[in-house]
């Protein structure tokens, strides 16, 4: 008679998994606009270089990875933080898009992950406008802000990137009439 009790409260328990699952299913699809932290990487410290206010991997933090950026529109808000592609700073090694480095005075960005390439759109040499501050300005992307590495030297012992940033050159800071000592502001973007 237990057995019998138990047998039905299991197969109860199982149709309200099932049914719990598919209401969750039904309110969240694959792609309807939700990025979620896909892992945690461990931080480990090292020779960060805190140019344009980097902020540098703290040993043992735990740091959210993304392998996903928000969906992409006509006025994609982001985190417009400021970065060197130059030889020898903050930006770390050559650009992930054509290995090489890029003067300050380029227009040129990198994307968080998601939006580089892991989207299905493959960004990189395309130009995007960013808008802030009233102004627009047309930006060549050329490299990856990375949402799920870092704290290595390539990175410049830096944490992943958030899965919202456009991460501009000086240039376009200059171009939209914003000040480098902000290290970020909102902004929106989109593709040309």
């Amino acid at each position: 008679m237990a057995n019998t009790k138990l047998l039905a409260v299991l197969a109860l328990l199982q149709v309200l998994s099932l049914h719990v699952h598919a209401v969750s299913a039904a309110k969240h699809k694959p792609g309807a606009g939700t990025c979620r932290v896909s892992g945690v990487l461990h931080g480990k410290a090292g020779k960060c270089k805190k140019l344009h206010g980097s902020d540098c991997c703290v040993e043992g933090h735990k740091y959210p990875q993304f392998r996903c950026s928000p969906p992409v529109s006509a006025k994609t808000p982001a985190i417009l933080t400021l970065n060197s592609f130059e030889k020898g700073k903050d930006g770390g090694g050559a650009a992930f898009c054509d290995n090489s480095f890029h003067k300050d005075s380029a227009m040129v960005v990198a994307l968080s992950s998601g939006w580089l390439r892991l989207d299905g759109t493959r960004r990189c040499g395309k130009m995007i406008r960013v808008t802030a501050n009233g102004r627009s300005v047309l930006a060549k992307v050329v490299d990856e802000c990375d949402s799920a590495n870092g704290c290595d030297e390539e990175h410049n012992f830096e944490p992943p990137c958030a899965n919202n940033v456009v991460d501009g050159s000086p240039a376009v800071w200059n171009a939209l009439g914003l000040k480098e000592s902000l290290g970020e502001v909102k902004v929106t973007w989109s593709d040309v």
